[in-house]
């Protein structure tokens, strides 16, 4: 990440300092980052399965109150009976792996990407930060969590440009 003022943001959002940012993969209609890329290994070394991050709270506590709703069972539950939907989960799998994969090669995560995915779903966080960098049609079931969420930018930001909140 070069530019300093995302990384302050990004800092704001979250209550700490950001590790191991690659990039913001994508702003929210307010226009600071929401979701960022992260390297595959992160500086201390440890290997770091996430490459995309929520960081704005007001996302990713809309994002939680999906998950608190038994949404994660009833996706995994659709997995295994919906053959298209299992496919659409895997290549997003597949998709995950190949854009980390382009920022490094960690040996310790190879074929693992985040969420659940392939089989399940683990974390909704995950697959709408991957629906939000990759675009739609990426990840079948973070589009569908997407589209669950209330526009969470109307208030608007979520913390000042500069990083305060």
């Amino acid at each position: 990440m070069t530019d300093r003022s995302d990384l302050a943001a990004v800092e704001a959002q979250l209550g700490r300092p950001a590790r191991g940012v690659h990039a913001v993969a994508h702003r929210c209609p307010c226009g600071l980052p929401d979701v960022v890329e992260t390297e595959p290994r992160l500086p201390d070394g440890t290997p770091f399965p996430t490459l995309y991050y929520l960081t704005c709270p007001r996302l990713a506590g809309a994002v939680s109150t999906l998950e608190a709703s038994g949404l994660m069972r009833e996706m995994t539950a659709r997995l295994e009976a919906d053959d298209t939907l299992a496919s659409g989960h895997r290549r997003a799998h597949e998709d995950y792996l190949h854009r980390r994969h382009a920022l490094g090669d960690v040996p310790e995560i190879e074929g693992v990407s985040a969420g659940g995915m392939p089989t399940r779903v683990k974390c909704l966080h995950v697959l709408v930060g991957h629906a939000l960098a990759a675009g739609s049609g990426a990840s079948p079931l973070g589009d569908e969590a997407l589209a669950s969420v209330p526009d969470w930018w109307l208030a608007g930001p979520c913390v000042t440009a500069g990083g305060g909140r």
